[in-house]
């Protein structure tokens, strides 16, 4: 399958898997992406699997995708993802994002699997 075949539904879960369908596409290109990974802490959840989460130390608001490689000035890249229409950051994950920054991450929120690549492909061209 494509990204592009992954993110047909327009779900902020479809769109996440046309990323990482991508990032696999280009390992060779970029290396680093095999050690990107998603933070599992959104999404509905039954009561009992959320108080054993946050019991287990998820915390909500902490953005969805890290990519834990140093490039430039920053420490690794956080995305907060977003389905393309009708989503909007929730203010903990502005908390999140901005201390983030504090903490020396590069932290954004991108709409749709295509900007966040080109979020992923510009941070990794930094300083080239």
């Amino acid at each position: 399958m494509t990204p592009d075949q992954l993110a047909r539904s327009g779900s902020e879960y479809s769109e996440q898997s046309a990323l990482f369908c991508w990032a696999a596409l280009n390992q060779i290109k970029y290396p680093c992406l095999k050690w990107m990974f998603a933070i599992p802490n959104g999404g509905f959840r039954f009561k009992s699997e959320a108080g054993r989460l946050k019991a287990s130390g998820v915390k909500p608001g902490v953005p969805d995708i890290l990519l834990p490689f140093p490039k430039g000035a920053w420490a690794g890249l956080f995305i907060e993802m977003k389905r393309k229409v009708a989503s909007r950051i929730q203010h903990n994950q502005y908390e999140w994002l901005d201390q983030l920054v504090c903490f020396g991450y590069r932290a954004e929120v991108c709409y749709g699997w295509e900007q966040a690549r080109d979020v992923i492909e510009d941070y990794l061209n930094e300083n080239d």
